[in-house]
Order: structure tokens, then sequence, then C-alpha cells
């Protein structure tokens, strides 16, 4: 703020204290009138010296602006109107995510990186805006483009740099993910002796398969080329690395290309690997074992040979935990097949815990979730023209002399008139309901403790439905494989950060409220450099104060945002 003084046609003197600010959505200087005071010579009828008395007003003034002590009065007129195209709207709840992403020092390893690259766009520019956008606002690569402006950071690129850098991306992948994982374990004290691994997939909405997108077994039971993605994960529930592989790759095939992987480049010590039934091979067991480590694997009790099965539904043995709840296990010698370097297989031995446990309320469970399958069944018998092997998913093992089209999945009108519910399958399956099995390398452990470290999964299964809903990973529209590949190392630098920020309002809140509370933390322009923010509550006061970023403040000029933002990146 300043004394003016404005010469008028009559050639008095004018006093006023006025205001001048630089409009970023004009481009221009504009000032404003904070106090009209009078002409000069009247304000010397009461002021020795009305200019040296003003200036001294103008000071404190200044002194208390500085300090946020002083009003701000802002002045509109009713009819004034919006400019078409206008957009005043921004998010300032990133500016959480940047604190993480410049504590994780992604900059600066994109910038190290870039150093030795031809290429005139930042890097690190255009990983923030698609880390955030994916967070915040998941789109395809070109919406997000064209929706930057929703950010207070200067985007200086063009979409054609954006894609030209998904390459850029993917050259420095597995470099980037190493460097992640080092900056987590200094910061968080990462702890990898009990590691979590599991495998999922994601779509394409396209009809040709290439080398990776191929058609397999979806876990949304889609027909479309899908891509398989495997994913170590700590005890914390953050990401450690992945890795992609073709859609028809079988789970079980991926864990020792990851464990190799994560023990050449991530030097972790012993580790104990925790993963579901479908990652249970006696290839796999034989490998984590020859490596020195240890494994906690679910272990289906309906495949498993009589000889389990019967020892499950022996009552011997059990202790029970209440009316609703019993626990054994045994230490047990078990045979696996193991294959040999000229692809043969060959028996051998493990010495392995094996825990079996029974929940009635996992057994009603069961029984609700086969509920739907068995209807289903029956409709297929009936009206088998309405379904193929994909929509078939659940009910077919249900349905007797079921056979499909090799080529087109649809049921061969030959076998229609034959179909049979199998009674016996239903029987069967239902002997089992509600038990359990883990066996562990891990014998010494108590049962609580193998069924403490087994539970642990389902954070991992957590964060892929984090990556499929609120990050919005899938469908994928990219095609060439380098440009995949990014969008993926994009959706796990994104899973990474958000899951820290988890960890960090130690689990108070789903990372779902978390999203949504920061997407909702945005202002509007008013006029003077002011914004307007329209929303608060208790996520981001608890991140406020975790993070030491202020969201509750009604009025911001934007001098003090960007202060706020540049401080998050120290």
């Amino acid at each position: 703020m300043y004394l003016k003084k404005s010469k008028r046609s009559s050639g008095r003197i004018y006093l006023s204290i006025a205001d001048g600010y630089r409009d970023k959505q004009r481009g221009h200087t504009r000032t404003v009138t904070i106090k009209s005071l009078g002409y000069l010579d009247e304000l010397q009828k009461q002021y020795d010296d009305p200019i040296a008395f003003f200036e001294q007003k103008v000071k404190e003034l200044n002194e208390q602006k500085a300090m946020k002590k002083v009003p701000i009065t802002l002045s509109f007129s009713p009819d004034e109107k919006l400019s078409v195209n206008t957009d005043n709207r921004k998010n300032f709840g990133y500016a959480a995510f940047s604190k993480v992403y410049h504590e994780l020092e992604l900059d600066k390893f994109l910038r190290n990186r870039q150093r030795h690259s031809k290429e005139e766009y930042d890097a690190n520019a255009i990983m923030k805006l698609l880390v955030f956008s994916r967070l915040l606002y998941p789109a395809s690569k070109k919406k997000t483009y064209e929706n930057k402006d929703i950010f207070f950071e200067k985007f200086d690129f063009s979409l054609d740099d954006v894609y030209r850098c998904l390459s850029f991306f993917n050259k420095h992948s597995d470099a980037l993910q190493l460097w992640i994982h080092e900056h987590v374990k200094s910061l968080y004290d990462r702890n990898t002796s009990l590691v979590y691994y599991d495998v999922t997939n994601y779509y394409f909405e396209i009809d040709e398969q290439d080398e990776l997108r191929r058609k397999g077994v979806s876990k949304e039971h889609r027909p479309d080329p899908i891509v398989q993605m495997g994913l170590f994960m700590d005890t914390n529930g953050i990401p450690i690395t992945y890795k992609l592989f073709p859609g028809n790759a079988l789970d079980k095939t991926t864990l020792m290309p990851m464990l190799r992987k994560i023990q050449h480049d991530y030097s972790l010590g012993r580790i104990i690997v925790v993963a579901d039934k479908s990652i249970i091979t006696g290839d796999n067991i034989w490998y984590t074992l020859s490596a020195g480590n240890g494994y906690v694997f679910s272990y289906s009790v309906r495949c498993a040979d009589k000889e389990f099965k019967k020892y499950v539904l022996d009552e011997n043995g059990y202790k029970y935990r209440g009316d609703n709840f019993k626990i054994k296990s045994r230490l047990y010698p078990r045979e696996i097949l193991v294959t040999t370097t000229k692809g043969r297989k060959m028996k051998k031995i493990v010495d392995e815990k094996q825990v079996v446990f029974y929940s009635e309320e996992y057994a009603l469970k069961a029984k609700y979730e086969r509920a739907a399958a068995i209807e289903k069944a029956k409709d297929l018998i009936k009206n088998p023209a309405k379904y193929n092997k994909a929509t078939s998913y659940g009910a077919s093992k249900y349905v007797k002399n079921l056979i499909f089209d090799d080529e087109t999945g649809e049921i061969l009108e030959s076998a229609r008139q034959h179909l049979v519910f199998d009674e016996e399958k239903l029987k069967e399956e239902e002997r089992f309901d509600g038990y359990y099995a883990i066996v562990t390398s891990e014998y010494k452990e108590s049962d609580d403790k193998i069924i403490e470290m087994y539970r642990g999964l389902w954070k991992i299964e957590e964060a892929f439905k984090i990556t499929k809903s609120d990050i919005e990973s899938r469908p994928v529209y990219l095609s060439l494989r380098e440009h995949i590949d990014a969008h993926f190392l994009i959706c796990f630098i994104s899973l990474v950060i958000v899951r820290i920020l988890e960890y960090r309002l130690k689990g108070k809140y789903s990372v779902s409220a978390i999203l949504e509370s920061l997407a909702k933390a945005s202002c509007s322009y008013i006029q003077e450099n002011y914004y307007l923010f329209d929303f608060n509550n208790d996520v981001l006061e608890d991140i406020g104060k975790e993070l030491g970023i202020e969201f509750g403040h009604k009025y911001m000029r934007l001098g003090e945002i960007k202060k706020i933002l540049g401080e998050v990146k120290k």
C-alpha cells in the first residue's frame, strides 16, 4: 500500500491510500483505492503535516498486512459477467502429494537423468502433472493435459512432449523404482523381512492381441486382452516394486522372475514371501528356499490330496477359540515336484508347518457367495444360448457335460441338450466350507503369528483395488509397449505416494477419503489475486497437521499460495 497523491483538474491535490498488484488472470498491473482521504488543503486544517501523518498510517497498515491482521475490502459489480471459456477453479490439495513427491526427491532423480537427454521438455513437470492428476482427477493423457490449468504449477510443455516423455520414463523405470525404495527405507525405516506378493491384471479395450496384451484369465472376467502385474509390498502397505507380464502368463510363473529382481537389485537380505494359493507350486517353494528365504502361502484344501483332506476334517488336535473358531497345526514333510534344468520333474521333500483353521463366519460367507453361482448354473442349464465361456465363469464348475468351442467360447450345440447340475461337486465343496490352510517354512512361529502374517495380504489386495477404482489405471488406451510401461510406472508412483500419506496418518482414513478430500480442497479466483476456498474437513485438518500445510484458510492471496507450494518442495 502507498499514499497516492492525485492532481485534479482544479489544481488541487487529492490524497488516498491505494494498493497495486499484478493481476495474474488478466496479465497486467492494477491499482485499487483502499481509502479516500480528501483534498490536501482541507486536510492541512486538521493535521500539521497531512502527508507525513498518512504516510505513517500507510506504514502501519503495511505492517499489519504483513502480519495478516488488516481486513481486506473487495468491491464488485453485480452485473459483472464471466467471459467465454473462463475457468477460475484451482486445486490446492495436491500440495500434500507434492510434499511427499519432493521428500522422495523424485524431482532430483528426473533432473539428474535428464541431463544426459537431448529432449528439451521438463520431465519433472510432466511427471508431476501425470501423478497429481492420476491421484485427483484420473483421465487419459490427453484429457489430463487439457486439464493442466487446474493446478498452480506452471506446466509449459505440449501434449506431444507428454507422449515423448513416456518413453523417457520407461527407460528409467527400474532405476526410479529402486530410488523410491531407498528413500522409503531411509525416511520410514521400511521393514522388508516380511514381504507380500500378489498378481493382478488390467484390461485393454482392443480386439487384436500383441506380445504383451494377451487374452488370459481376467480377474474381472472380461474377454479383453490383459497384462499381468506382479507387485511386492512391505508390511506398512507401501509398494516396493512391480513388473509387467504378458496377459496369458499364469500367476504362478511370475514369482521367480520377481524374486530374482528384488533379491538382486534391492539387497533385502532374508525375506519371507507371503502369497495366496495361486502362487504355490513346487518350483516356487524350492526356488524360495534355495535362495535362503522363507514362505507363508495359503493352501487349497479342496485341491489337496486325500491325506491332507482327512487331516483337515479330523476333529483331533483342534483347539477352540470360542464357539465359532478352531485351529490346529502340525510339522509335516510334504512331497513337491520340482522342474530340473532339463525340464524333468523331480520329487523333493520340504519340512513345513501346516496350519489349519475353521471359521463359522467364513463358512457362512462361502455359502452366501456360492448361492449366486448355483443360481447361475441352473439358469445356464435351462438357457445355454445365453452363456459363453467368459459369462459362465463361477457357474460352469457345477455343470456336467459342458463343452465350449475353442475359437468362439460358445457352448457347443451338441452339448446343450446334455447339461446336468453336478450335485456331487456341490456336496464336496460344502464339506470344506469355512476351512482354510496355510503352509509355511517358518515352523518356529506360533499358529497365531502365522495367521497374522498371512492376513496382512489384504493390504496388497486393497492396493490393487485402489489402482483400479480410485486411480483408475484401466482401461488403458495406450498402444506402444514403452508407453504402456510408463503408464503403470505413473500408477505405481501414485500408489506409493498415497500409501505413504495413509501410513503417516496411521491408517485413520481410507485412501478414498484422502483422495476425495484433497480433490475438494480447491479454490476460485475472486479478484486482486485473492482466491476463495469453500471446503475443509477432519481429513484435511489431520493432513495439514502432519505435513505442515494449512488447509483451513477461507481466503488466500496468490503469493501466499505459491509460498506454501514452494515450501513443500524444500
